[in-house]
């Protein structure tokens, strides 16, 4: 349970924002409160201009802190919380997460170690939907990619933990991204560029509902090739790689993005459709190692595996192509160090 009134005691400050989603939050809000075997914390949830029930559910809890802001997207709450926090660690999860009972305790454990400056846990799911299952699958592809290293530059927000003195020094997330999006992705960007060490951290689970229709999974897909322009003019070292997106992946993004270029070429020049149908197989032997996992875990999802590669692949192909042209055309949410008005 969290620490009563003495300041002194809190260790850790879990930083919860919202918007819009009372019910979601009950069902974190409880599990949060039930964390066993955890150092001394506080719960902080920051209400971002939320016009429902959420107000009235917060107060519900009587030991959650309430921080009310007028309407700026998640990251600008987050650094609103953090700001305000009593802990030494501040620790983050989304309002539609349910983290385990020993999530807190696994999730802090890394900071033992002083030269740890972040840690992230993973993302689970039991939902029945083949969207939802193949997404908990591709997940847990990224997390294979992870535990190949030692340290990591990628921590989600879902399950995420800093040293408090450092996300404040490093300015926290970076509030030109003011909806949802990868925002989290920069800021790990960042602070690893500047020499600090995060891990990764799979005991320390949460549950989560993934989309579940292909339409919304495409649209997901492309929000975060859309920005991830912007995260990389930030960060442009990282075009290169992460320790989070496996080479299958990037491989197909490059394909996808030469796919209707090339098929344009194909017509004009027949002899070119031989480099097209190269690029198909290339591709599709691309996707292999993952459709063999989803047909190993989940013979159904692995299935419809190659239909929902092809799907990420395209979408976030076209969300790098529309960001990279609004970058270039000048559009100011794409400026570096500026704050754009307005989320795609």
């Amino acid at each position: 349970m969290p620490t009563g009134n003495s300041t002194m005691d809190i260790k850790v400050s879990i930083i919860i924002p919202t918007y819009n989603r009372g019910r979601l939050l009950r069902q974190c809000l409880d599990a949060v409160l039930m964390q066993q075997e955890a150092p001394p914390f506080e719960v902080v949830v920051v209400n971002d201009g939320s016009t429902d029930e959420t107000a009235e559910v917060i107060k519900e809890y009587a030991n959650v802190r309430l921080i009310s802001q007028t309407n700026a997207g998640p990251a600008a709450a987050r650094n609103n919380g953090a700001a305000q926090a009593r802990g030494e660690i501040v620790v983050f999860t989304d309002d539609d997460c349910i983290p385990e009972p020993d999530w807190l305790k696994q999730l802090v454990a890394p900071f033992g170690r002083p030269e740890v400056a972040g840690a992230k846990g993973a993302y689970y799911c039991d939902q029945r939907e083949p969207i939802a299952r193949f997404v908990q699958l591709e997940y847990e592809e990224k997390y294979k990619e992870l535990e190949r290293h030692e340290y990591i530059d990628f921590v989600d927000t879902y399950s995420a933990a800093f040293r408090r003195n450092l996300f404040l020094a490093a300015d926290g997330y970076d509030t030109a991204f003011t909806t949802a999006s990868v925002e989290d992705q920069e800021f790990s960007f960042r602070l690893a560029n500047a020499g600090h060490k995060m891990v990764f951290v799979p005991e320390a689970r949460v549950w989560h509902r993934h989309t579940t229709t292909l339409g919304s999974y495409c649209r997901k897909k492309y929000k975060i090739g859309f920005w991830k322009v912007l995260v990389l003019a930030k960060n442009p070292n990282k075009a290169s790689g992460d320790s989070h997106t496996p080479i299958t992946l990037k491989i197909q993004i490059l394909l996808a993005a030469a796919f209707l270029p090339l098929s344009a070429l194909a017509l004009l020049i027949p002899s070119a459709s031989l480099v097209l149908f190269a690029l198909v197989f290339t591709f599709f032997a691309s996707s292999v190692p993952l459709t063999l996992r989803c047909l190993r875990a989940d013979p159904l999802v692995g299935l419809f595996a190659p239909l929902f590669i092809v799907c990420r692949a395209g979408s976030l192909a076209w969300g790098l192509a529309r960001g990279t042209l609004k970058r270039i055309s000048g559009d100011p949410r794409f400026r570096v160090g500026d704050r754009p008005p307005q989320a795609e």
